[in-house]
């Protein structure tokens, strides 16, 4: 299913300058260049669904049925240390990646655990309240809320629905 969603929404493509820049700033820092490493980079900047390691796996696996979940880990470790991805820690039993590094709050619903950007939100003045308050030197911030998103609020409303329809119709057959 992640598969079918990284190629059918290119979201934040990497263009082949993109790809050109990331093969060089992996090079420069003595990295191999793999069709592994760019593939996973690629499947993160072609996507805001905000991946596991095993969902890129997954994701991945029909392509390159020899990539272990190691590889992605590691490449994953070396996207992050170069500066192309992010980590997010949004209260799983896993970490989630984005490919976009600029700062931004992320919302995760608390039922299917989706996780989506939340853009527009200007923290600076939070950020330099917290500085002042600590005395602490802020080297970045990661901001994560938490809710029910909109399609299983919807889901609810329509579970609720037919509960009410089912015990009307149980309270009508009682009564006759």
């Amino acid at each position: 299913m992640f598969f079918m969603l990284l190629c059918g929404r290119k979201v934040r493509g990497v263009s082949e300058m993109d790809s050109k820049n990331v093969t060089t700033m992996l090079r420069d820092k003595g990295f191999k260049v793999t069709p592994q490493r760019l593939a996973i980079y690629d499947a993160l900047c072609n996507t805001t669904e905000h991946p596991s390691a095993e969902m890129i796996f997954t994701g991945l696996q029909p392509e390159y049925p020899t990539m272990s979940l190691a590889t992605v880990y590691k490449t994953i470790d070396i996207l992050k240390e170069i500066g192309l991805v992010q980590v997010l820690n949004v209260g799983e039993d896993s970490f989630r990646y984005d490919a976009n590094i600029a700062e931004h709050p992320h919302v995760r619903c608390m039922i299917c655990n989706r996780v989506d950007d939340i853009f527009g939100v200007d923290a600076s003045t939070y950020l330099k309240n917290i500085a002042e308050e600590t005395d602490y030197k802020l080297s970045g911030q990661q901001f994560y809320f938490y809710g029910i998103c909109p399609a299983c609020q919807k889901k609810a409303v329509e579970k609720a629905a037919i509960k009410t329809e089912i015990i009307a119709e149980t309270k009508k057959a009682a009564a006759s």
